[in-house]
């Protein structure tokens, strides 16, 4: 229960990174949240939007983990597991504070959800 909590917040997570980065990258809300400049939030807009994306299948995965319920327990493990390793790759080459957001939540999820919680 208490991993399946978790990985819905992952999931939801994921979601709001898709749309900060497929349609609020060059607004305020993006600016403010990535810290960028306009200039470079409007020349990097198509990377973002493709960033987003792969977020979205990340959540996808998860939810679908979610609905498929105990039979979807590989499924769960093999995409916190892509969670976890994509904020360490965005740790080391854009900003630890992904550590944080990122791949902490997504090794909590898993040892909830290997431990049974």
């Amino acid at each position: 229960m208490i991993a399946d909590i978790l990985i819905a917040l992952i999931a939801a997570l994921h979601l709001y990174i898709l749309v900060l980065e497929m349609f609020l990258w060059d607004k305020p809300a993006g600016l403010r949240a990535f810290g960028l400049k306009p200039e470079f939030a409007s020349a990097t807009r198509a990377l973002a939007a493709n960033q987003g994306l792969y977020n979205g299948f990340l959540a996808a995965g998860l939810i679908t983990g979610l609905v498929m319920g105990e039979t979807g327990d590989a499924f769960r493990l093999f995409f916190l597991i892509c969670v976890a390793v994509a904020g360490l790759f965005g740790a080391v080459t854009s900003s630890r504070k992904i550590l944080f957001v990122q791949t902490l939540p997504a090794l909590v999820a898993l040892t909830a959800l290997q431990t049974g919680w």
